[in-house]
């Protein structure tokens, strides 16, 4: 008969941390889906529902009228930088093997995302159709 050893109670696992490549991960799936929609939605509007020959600065100034029209736009613009950004900033991580190399092109892709997403926010908000 053979002897059984005492088995100790197994401690619970701890739970790995929700770091900033978890949320990045998430915030590409969440991002990219909300994406579909909107850019299908901006898509049926001004190029089905509306002639494109009629799509120019008048059809902006009456859409951009309304405020959630603006926010719609602007919610596009910013998922689609941030989404973009986030993207660049994989491939330089998995790309870009200097130190030195991988900040620099990190913060060109910060920099540039920073400079367009507050160009556009600007823009909309700014924008008077007089």
């Amino acid at each position: 008969m053979a002897v059984q050893a005492k088995r100790e109670p197994q401690q619970p696992q701890p739970r790995p941390r929700r770091g900033f490549e978890a949320w990045s991960w998430l915030f590409m799936r969440l991002s990219g889906l909300a994406l579909v929609f909107l850019a299908l939605l901006h898509f049926a509007i001004t190029h089905v529902l509306n002639d494109v020959v009629h799509t120019d600065y008048r059809f902006v100034a009456n859409r951009w009228d309304n405020p959630l029209w603006q926010f719609f736009d602007w919610l596009l613009l910013a998922l689609a930088l941030l989404h973009g950004a986030n993207g660049a900033r994989w491939v330089v991580e998995d790309n870009v093997r200097r130190p030195g190399a991988r900040t620099t092109a990190k913060a060109v892709v910060y920099g540039l995302s920073a400079l367009l997403l507050a160009y556009g926010t600007f823009t909309i908000v700014t924008f008077s159709p007089r």
